[in-house]
């Protein structure tokens, strides 16, 4: 099992910036990628960004070059820096791993990132 804590959701204002933080814990080895999704109230939860165990990155159309996915291998950790925050970007973000050996991944509970003026 794999435990994902997700932090540093909030309220801000258009072109804003915020740093979203994503801890994993347990059985965390075979990680194969860990990436952020999002979902807007009545829309289905779709792909922000990836990154996978050898660093490679992908972004949605919508978020590249405005947020940029790392990691710290030491925490077991992922971030998503997000600059030039849109009304759009509204929405809840959920952390995602997957491990190479197994077909489900693991989740976290979301952090809520609301842009609104």
């Amino acid at each position: 099992q794999v435990q994902l804590v997700e932090s540093g959701g909030g309220l801000v204002q258009p072109g804003g910036s915020l740093r979203l933080s994503c801890a994993a814990s347990g059985s965390i080895f075979g990680i194969s990628a860990m990436s952020w999704y999002r979902q807007a109230p009545g829309n289905q939860r779709e792909l922000v960004a990836t990154i996978t165990n050898t660093g490679t990155t992908n972004y949605a159309d919508s978020v590249r070059g405005r947020f940029t996915i790392s990691r710290d291998s030491a925490k077991n950790t992922i971030y998503l820096q997000m600059a030039s925050l849109k009304l759009e970007d509204t929405g809840v973000y959920y952390c995602k791993v997957d491990r190479s050996f197994e077909l489900s991944p693991y989740w976290g509970q979301g952090t809520q990132v609301t842009v609104s003026s």
